[in-house]
């Protein structure tokens, strides 16, 4: 029988109560040990939800120190060539609320940041943004409300950063899932070749 959870009292009876460090270690205002985890991070995961509920979480990935801290309060992260989607920028259109997740390499530990997002075309701090000769054309602009350090025990369980727990051949490759799951009008060699060796030169164009 499948037992569900519908209130808020009902949940923290079966959780129980958060450790007092836990709620008192959200802060509004970047720390100077914040810039610096800002500054050795090269992947952050971004989380929006549309007006009407519908979420997303958006990898954005780049040179450690790619977020750009604008003051204490404000960081940007630019744009970068992708498939065009735009679900999350649709998003922060009509929902500004966003959620980040700052990981560092072989940390078990994580950077939070909860905020309100927009999105900006330009502005003079994008020529610090340029990566491989590319601008970005546009960033999205982050007013910190929450910022917190999160523990390391979903990366200690989960073992990710350990390389004798990693199986990347457990799945086919990105061209033939591509092939069996989305069914394109391009070969399977086609699909290969694209995403073969040469699919890296071609990140930033």
């Amino acid at each position: 029988m499948t037992v569900e959870i519908t209130s808020h009292e009902e949940l923290r009876e079966l959780l129980g109560a958060p450790m007092p460090r836990a709620l008192a270690k959200e802060r509004p205002v970047l720390h100077e040990r914040d810039r610096q985890w800002l500054a050795a991070s090269p992947f952050c995961l971004v989380a929006t939800a549309g007006a009407d509920g519908s979420c997303d979480v958006s990898p954005k990935g780049d040179p450690p120190g790619f977020a750009l801290v604008l003051d204490d309060r404000t960081i940007a992260i630019p744009e970068r060539p992708g498939n065009r989607r735009a679900d999350g920028y649709r998003n922060i259109l009509d929902n500004p609320h966003v959620g980040l997740l700052f990981l560092i390499p072989g940390r078990t530990d994580t950077l939070r940041i909860n905020g309100r997002a927009r999105l900006v075309r330009d502005a003079p701090w994008f020529d610090d943004m340029v990566v491989k000769g590319h601008r970005p054309v546009l960033a999205v602009v982050v007013e910190i409300e929450q910022i917190f350090y999160h523990c390391a025990k979903a990366f200690l369980r989960s073992q990710l950063w350990q390389p004798e727990s990693w199986q990347p051949e457990a799945l086919p490759s990105r061209a033939r899932l591509i092939k069996e799951v989305e069914n394109p009008a391009e070969s399977l060699a086609d699909l290969e070749r694209h995403y073969g060796p040469g699919y890296a030169a071609t990140i930033y164009s």
